[in-house]
């Protein structure tokens, strides 16, 4: 780390104050009570003035001390998605034993997921104060750093002094999986392609063969049994649930960004509904193979999704590789579009 970045980091986290109105105002008195002093000689303007220089120093230290020893913890859900507020806990505690603070308000930056205002009126000495706040992030990715600013105006008003916590803390927030455009109606024709392509429905009748142990009577056929002289039941077929495969093709041209983030978006909200569904998929990019539920879990898919970056142009392109004809292919690629198989 070079000087120049260390001594902003020092000015970054050293206490910062905003004059007020109500400070300009006393200065200004203060100001003017001392040329009358000085002017008249006059020792009850003398007291005043060193009363007024008083409070602007007792001012000063007190709000210091209030902002001094702070901490603050946050607890996130183990799941985050993108734009879709979400509950977390905030702790924040006082470590000075013998001094409390007050009147502190506490601001999250727009990069924490947190830009309300929390207003603290006390914090005692040694204790702790727990909030529930509701967390939105505004994109996906890892998030290494929450930033918190508490300020104050205590006692009197005069100064705003503001300090800044941060809170070293790995958080991935997954895409965003809410419906997007374009892709709820593919969805909507994926699950109208599903249906059609099922082999039966549990009703198609296959074969009869002869009765097992403990099987239902209801599926007996008595014509059949009747001319064997043996218990004989009616097989039907039982349903197939096809794959969808999702194909990323994470190779993107200059100026295609934009693109990518809504199409990492769509795919996102794919995984999430299917899996709601029930419904087997894969997601395969030239970086993966993920199958759901077969061999990962949806947030394994989502997690991998929040961390993408694209490729360089000249990337292979990724092919499907499906070996079952119930498959339904979605490939997403620069080079081609949407298109099912």
């Amino acid at each position: 780390m070079t000087w120049a970045a260390r001594w902003k980091a020092f000015l970054d986290r050293r206490i910062r104050q905003r004059v007020t109105l109500r400070g300009v105002g006393f200065m200004v008195t203060t100001i003017a009570i001392g040329v009358a002093a000085f002017v008249t000689a006059n020792n009850l303007l003398f007291m005043l003035l060193a009363l007024s220089l008083a409070a602007l120093l007792v001012s000063g230290f007190v709000s210091r001390l209030g902002l001094a020893g702070l901490e603050v913890d946050l607890s996130p859900p183990d799941h985050i998605s993108a734009r879709v507020p979400c509950f977390a806990q905030l702790t924040v505690r006082n470590h000075k034993n013998w001094m409390p603070s007050f009147g502190l308000t506490l601001k999250g930056s727009p990069a924490s997921g947190f830009a309300e205002t929390i207003p603290i009126p006390l914090l005692p000495g040694g204790g702790a104060v727990d909030r529930s706040l509701t967390l939105t992030f505004p994109k996906r990715g890892r998030y290494r750093e929450d930033v918190f600013e508490f300020s104050t105006r205590f006692p009197f008003g005069f100064t705003e002094r503001k300090v800044r916590v941060e809170i070293e803390r790995d958080i991935v927030v997954y895409p965003s999986v809410l419906p997007h455009a374009g892709f709820e109606e593919l969805l909507a024709k994926v699950a109208g392609e599903i249906d059609s392509r099922r082999r039966g429905r549990g009703e198609d009748f296959h074969r009869i063969r002869p009765y097992q142990t403990n099987e239902s009577v209801r599926y007996v056929d008595w014509k059949t049994t009747a001319r064997t002289g043996a218990l004989q039941v009616r097989e039907y077929v039982e349903p197939v649930q096809p794959t969808v495969e999702i194909v990323l093709d994470l190779g993107l041209p200059p100026g295609e960004l934009a693109w990518f983030e809504e199409t990492v978006d769509g795919c996102a909200y794919l995984s999430w509904e299917l899996s709601r569904r029930a419904t087997p998929f894969r997601l395969r990019t030239q970086k993966c193979d993920l199958a759901f539920p077969e061999r990962e879990e949806v947030y394994d898919i989502l997690k991998f999704l929040a961390l993408v970056e694209p490729l360089f142009l000249n990337a292979p392109p990724v092919t499907a590789d499906v070996d079952s004809d119930d498959a339904l292919v979605l490939v997403f690629s620069r080079r081609s579009a949407v298109r099912a198989e």
